[in-house]
């Protein structure tokens, strides 16, 4: 199957489906698969025959502007199936990721919702817009696609995102870490977890990235899980002698280190435990506003 990237997803360059038409040369029609038992069975409601899976080698073939993003966080499997409601024209499509883990689903759930979004409690969260429904649940990523439903699509929606919860059993909840991050100025469902390259380093990974908004500036908070006080020290170690080559002025303060970043402007970062964490693109003479919300995540992440 092929589809349309929304707007949404050419912001992210992460796809989600406005159409579909038949399936694609190569995608595989479902044989043995655990998340078949994930398909909601929905009074009045038919599934259309020929289940699509998609492999990390084939995930290409049904969103092929994304599928790297997908993959970045370690998709495991994805299954396609559409349902018919009743005898009128009104259908319905459910697209079920495999992330292999409950924090990777995160990863990619959280790099295609925006902190406007309308949010909805069904499984971990969701969001609904423009005839869809995405939602978190467990290590699954799901997206819904009503058509020809009219006013009652999004009641269509929540319905079969329901059933699917219920299949789920446990859908988990948010990462841990998400607690560490300072309430002041947190700009609300902001948060993303990044597996690789944080920040552009490759060195850097497992990382946790809030937007803020406060004292008139917009800047951002993030949070390295380094496993172990040791593997953190020697990831801050390099991240600090990366800047030490290209910029003599990175100084140590009270609560860590301040460097610049070409890119990320002022950026406060210290050790905390297991993890690194910082605040970046703080502006020129707000030194104190970055001290306070470093100190803030160093307190969080010791409670």
């Amino acid at each position: 199957m092929e589809r349309k990237m929304s707007r949404k997803e050419i912001v992210l360059i992460l796809a989600l489906a406005a159409a579909l038409t038949p399936p694609a040369p190569g995608s595989q029609k479902i044989g043995a698969s655990s998340l078949t038992s994930l398909l909601p069975q929905v009074a009045n409601w038919k599934a259309a025959e020929g289940v699509q899976r998609y492999s990390p080698e084939t995930l290409y073939e049904f969103i092929d502007g994304a599928a790297e993003a997908y993959i970045s966080y370690d998709f495991k499997e994805l299954i396609v199936a559409e349902f018919q409601g009743g005898r009128t024209k009104t259908s319905l499509t459910t697209e079920i990721y495999d992330m292999g883990s409950e924090l990777n689903a995160f990863g990619i759930y959280s790099a295609e919702r925006f902190s406007e979004s309308r949010f909805i409690p069904v499984g971990v969260q969701g969001y609904i817009e423009e005839g869809t429904l995405n939602f978190l649940a467990g290590r699954y990523y799901v997206k819904l696609m009503g058509y020809e439903g009219g006013g009652q699509t999004e009641e269509f929606l929540k319905l079969f995102a329901e059933a699917i919860v219920d299949k789920i059993k446990n859908p988990g909840g948010f990462p841990v870490p998400l607690r560490a991050f300072p309430k002041e100025g947190l700009v609300a469902n902001s948060e993303k977890f990044i597996l690789r390259n944080v920040m552009g380093f490759k060195f850097l990974k497992n990382g946790f990235i809030a937007n803020y908004k406060q004292a008139g500036q917009e800047f951002d908070a993030f949070l390295i899980d380094g496993r172990t006080a040791e593997e953190a020290e020697a990831m801050l170690k390099q991240y600090l002698d990366h800047f030490a080559k290209s910029d003599p002025a990175a100084d140590k303060r009270t609560t860590g280190a301040h460097v610049k970043d070409p890119y990320l402007k002022n950026v406060f970062v210290a050790r905390a435990g297991s993890y690194i964490c910082g605040v970046t693109k703080i502006k020129d003479g707000q030194d104190a506003l970055g001290e306070k919300v470093l100190a803030a995540l160093v307190d969080g992440l010791k409670k």
